[in-house]
């Protein structure tokens, strides 16, 4: 990695460097957000299941009008 290093600071390709490391790392913070994103949807989609069973539980709600 070291040797992979110094032939690009040596061809002054410094900058296609940078550039590669700011977009993995922003693909794989964007992957981990969309991770966690999926995960609390699926945390409040449960919620709500858990709400709803609650509410048979006790016979619902009553419309008025």
């Amino acid at each position: 990695m070291e040797e992979l290093f110094r032939e690009i600071g040596e061809r002054g390709d410094l900058a296609h460097l940078v550039l590669f490391v700011w977009a993995s790392s922003a693909s794989t913070l964007l992957a981990l957000t969309l991770r966690e994103l999926i995960a609390s949807n699926r945390r409040f989609d449960d919620f709500v299941a858990a709400i709803a069973r609650i509410n048979g539980l006790f016979g619902g709600y009553e419309r008025k009008g």
